[in-house]
């Protein structure tokens, strides 16, 4: 009687390889150690370095274009770039009376974006996803509640509020999100190892509407448009629009016309993932 072979072993996860900059933070530590252990006195010395360095980490954190504390995407990769490809990524959603808006608007003509949704979102108004994926769409992870302290969690709390996302959009958006994006683009310096070992590239932006807090749609379109050029990432938002004074979210009056600024350039908008190619 035969019997069936023994369900292969998931592959190990990939082994993180620190930014020289969190090289150079372990090196401090372990010195300022060693001269406090070797020189008592010289504690104070030693303890302001280690204060200097994590007030660097934090404000690094807390700027979303950094490079310093892992990989980031804040542009598309320079063959992306030579052919002429932009991406354009809409945040915070599902939002069940905008984003069907958002796919007519990107149907009418033709242009694939990323969508960074929520992953408690998504469960709520998975139809929204569904019909963004079937679109041509990529749905990336974009946390599983978006919280305001996503920064200050720890890497056991990033790793699940990432992975429960992760579990949300993967049957929803017909595969694996690739992408992560912070909440308000804001992180740690312990998120970088959580990212690698899940197989996610962290992905900001090169530039921001600002539409979850500008009525102003000609503001935010000048802020998309001003130096536009072949491998910018752009940020709008279809979850936590404003809305104008007629109550018309912000995106619906900007995407259009900033479709028509990226077509008179000649550049042609694609996702991110279809930047990798």
């Amino acid at each position: 009687m035969s019997t069936a072979p023994p369900p292969a072993a998931p592959p190990p996860a990939p082994r993180w390889k620190p930014a020289p900059l969190l090289y150079a933070s372990a090196l401090l530590h372990a010195g300022a150690l060693l001269a406090t252990l070797l020189r008592p006195h010289w504690w104070p010395w030693t303890l302001g370095a280690v204060i200097a360095d994590h007030l660097l980490l934090t404000g690094l954190g807390l700027w979303p274009r950094s490079h310093a504390l892992g990989a980031n995407w804040t542009r598309l990769p320079a063959a992306a770039a030579a052919r002429g490809e932009v991406a354009i990524t809409i945040d915070d959603g599902p939002d069940p009376q905008v984003t069907p808006q958002v796919l007519a608007l990107l149907a009418a003509h033709q242009v694939a974006v990323t969508f960074f949704c929520i992953g408690e979102r998504a469960a709520q108004h998975a139809g929204c996803v569904r019909a963004c994926a079937a679109a041509g769409h990529a749905i990336e992870n974009h946390s599983y509640r978006h919280g305001q302290n996503f920064s200050l969690l720890g890497p056991g709390a990033m790793r699940r509020e990432i992975a429960r996302a992760q579990q949300v959009l993967t049957p929803l958006g017909g595969s694996a999100p690739r992408f992560f994006r912070a909440p308000a683009g804001l992180r740690n310096a312990l998120l970088d190892p959580v990212l690698q070992r899940a197989g996610l590239q962290l992905a900001s932006w090169t530039r921001r509407g600002f539409d979850t807090v500008s009525t102003d749609a000609a503001g935010v379109l000048t802020r998309l448009t001003r130096d536009l050029a072949a491998g910018d990432i752009l940020l709008l938002h279809d979850g936590h629009a404003r809305r104008d004074a007629g109550g018309t979210p912000v995106i619906l009056a900007v995407l259009p016309r900033l479709l028509e600024a990226i077509a008179e350039r000649s550049l042609r908008p694609v996702t991110l993932r279809q930047a990798l190619q």
